[in-house]
């Protein structure tokens, strides 16, 4: 049998899920191939999505016209929005899911998916025309044989490539619990020249509800208001249901140091490099051993099912240790479990071999996403998967590839900083790795992206008529506010109530909004005229009335952040891709030519991103460009 395809995507997980679908959503005729159809967008660990930058990242996805935000909404079983105690810089949404109904929500927006089609089988080899550098893909073969012939192959196989699960001093093959790793896929990539390592991540323990004393749990309910993923959601659908908080103590840290010989991640059966800021229950021992308690955040796997997730006891300890330790917690002392919790090692390609495209640098119209390329999240890989679907689309047509500045989302941090930097450790994404914080913060992202989706084709007309009529409601808010003055004798009631120096001369409604103490909805009480431009806002008035509060109350930040982003844009027009024989450049360091020679950066301002090149060295490199 022989199919043919624009674009073939391997794996069903988070990374391919959006890869497929933005592929097919631009026109590319596209099949997505997976282990289990019954498992596309599993969520093998926690199961939420979102959380400090991810959910910015899912914002963006969603923006762009992806579908995580849009199936996050309609499984959601709790809302919150994180870091509200800090600026709009870093808050951050995150929303429990039904594991379940997450599956169903993704199968059924993969089936009314126009040009996708599905085919559940294993892909054990990579084809190509020729072997290393300079060849292109045309397809892949099945282990039942089956060819598929296709311009873009886009790799998303998450921690299944050699995956080896750890158990105490018992390992065994798999990708996931229950479920086959696949043995051959990394061996037909590497032939190429593309070099691959190991990683390792871990999971906990799943929980049974009905075992569990709530009576010895602190309860974190949700926070149930007009804050989605999507900007296209209706109301939420599913019942919302409260997370709980706890702790471990001395006698659950004794119990687990008793037996730490038989951890595979210290008696050396592991060594590969795990997650540093989502670390096993035994590495935060090993890592913090004068701390008496670490928190526990036990959560629902879904609306239906008494399964629970113990997040932050991540665990590869044997089996009756972990047992035993999780009796030691007051509200857990009768647990039941249905399943221990296990460590993975797997295979990834180091993301320096790619392109901002993430099309490899060596194999043409091959395309890699997600958690082979070192990185950790399903936030991470559904961003990364977008940007490689939208890509192998492009290329397919013959268009130029779709890359993201710095300062335009998450997501274009993410794999700048993948692709220039590498990893030596998972990586996960932080508001802190962005240096445009306020520029992408998680309201705007449409402001940021969809104009652009739009021109690509990804985004539809119904999503960017939406953004228009959001666009324009925001400065309506806005041009109110400042051409708007109110008196002393108008407002100073208003001003003494809420705290705030009364006024002694008049001022624009603009000018008091920027007090930290008031918000547009406090002014709205106050300044008659205001409600009215507010409540004339058909649909989402509170998001709209948010984003333009931020953007008066945080304008100086705001215009400061894109002076800095437009001067680096000068580097980053200067392309530099093609124009040295690095290794004969005498005059930078002799680190500066190794790390340039390996990365290959296409602007000057990659260049100056590399770790290891120096200011000089980049100095050297514009003296030459202008010669």
């Amino acid at each position: 049998m022989n199919f043919s395809y624009d674009v073939i995507v391997v794996g069903g997980g988070h990374a391919g899920c959006e890869a497929a679908t933005a592929a097919a959503n631009m026109g590319a005729k596209t099949c997505l191939i997976t282990m289990d159809m019954n498992k596309i967008g599993q969520m093998s660990c926690n199961p939420a999505i979102g959380g400090i930058a991810k959910g910015q990242i899912v914002r963006e996805i969603d923006a762009l016209g992806g579908q995580m935000g849009l199936v996050t909404d309609a499984t959601s079983i709790q809302f919150r929005m994180l870091n509200r105690g800090k600026g709009p810089a870093v808050w951050s949404p995150r929303a429990q899911c039904d594991r379940m109904k997450y599956i169903e929500e993704w199968r059924h927006t993969l089936d009314r998916t126009p040009l996708l089609d599905i085919w559940q089988d294993e892909v054990e080899e990579l084809l190509t025309d020729g072997e290393g550098r300079g060849s292109s893909v045309t397809g892949v073969r099945t282990v039942w044989g089956v060819e598929f012939r296709a311009k873009c192959i886009i790799i998303t196989a998450g921690t299944f490539l050699n995956g080896l699960m750890h158990i105490g001093r018992r390992k065994l093959p798999g990708g996931r619990c229950a479920e086959p790793a696949v043995l051959r896929l990394t061996e037909s990539i590497i032939r190429h020249g593309i070099t691959s390592s190991r990683m390792k991540t871990g999971t906990p323990v799943r929980i049974d509800r009905r075992s569990v004393h709530f009576e010895d749990l602190e309860c974190q309910p949700d926070e149930n208001d007009y804050h989605k993923f999507s900007y296209l959601s209706p109301e939420r659908k599913l019942r919302q249901l409260p997370c709980w908080t706890c702790y471990t103590n001395k006698d659950v840290h004794n119990t687990l140091r008793r037996d730490i010989a038989d951890s595979p991640l210290f008696n050396g059966q592991i060594q590969s490099t795990g997650p540093r800021y989502c670390p096993s229950i035994e590495t935060k021992l090993v890592t913090f051993p004068d701390k008496d308690q670490h928190p526990l955040f036990l959560e629902p796997e879904g609306e239906d099912t008494n399964e629970m997730y113990l997040n932050g006891f991540s665990s590869s300890m044997p089996i009756h240790t972990q047992l035993e330790a999780l009796h030691k917690i007051p509200a857990l002392r009768d647990v039941k479990v249905y399943r221990p919790g296990y460590a993975i090692e797997y295979d990834y390609f180091d993301p320096t071999q790619l392109k901002s495209s993430l099309e490899s640098k060596i194999v043409n119209g091959l395309f890699f996403a997600g958690q082979v390329n070192g990185t950790t999240g399903y936030e991470e890989a559904g961003g990364q998967g977008t940007v490689a679907g939208i890509n192998a689309a492009l290329l397919c047509g013959g268009s130029e590839p779709f890359v993201m500045k710095r300062d335009e989302s998450y997501i274009g941090v993410l794999i700048d900083d993948l692709t220039t930097k590498g990893v030596d450790e998972p990586y996960r994404m932080f508001t802190s790795r962005a240096e445009y914080r306020i520029l992408l913060r998680q309201d705007n992202a449409d402001a940021r992206l969809t104009e652009r989706a739009y021109n690509l084709g990804l985004a539809k007309r119904d999503r960017f008529d939406r953004w228009k009529r959001k666009e324009a409601a925001i400065q309506r808010i806005v041009n109110f506010c400042a051409k708007t003055s109110v008196k002393p004798s108008e407002i100073n009631g208003a001003l003494e109530h809420f705290g705030t120096t009364p006024l002694h001369t008049g001022s624009t409604i603009a000018e008091l909004v920027a007090r930290p103490q008031l918000s547009v909805e406090k002014l709205a009480e106050a300044v008659p005229e205001l409600k009215e431009t507010i409540e004339a806002i058909n649909d989402r008035h509170d998001e709209i009335t948010e984003e333009a509060e931020i953007t008066m109350k945080y304008r100086g930040y705001i215009e400061r952040e894109k002076v800095i982003a437009d001067k680096m844009h000068r580097l980053e027009d200067i392309k530099i891709k093609g124009h040295f024989h690095y290794s004969e450049l005498h005059e930078i360091s002799t680190e500066g030519r190794q790390k340039l020679q390996r990365i290959d950066p296409e602007t000057l301002a990659q260049a100056s991103r590399i770790p290891g090149v120096s200011p000089s060295d980049i100095n050297v490199l514009l003296v030459l460009m202008h010669r």
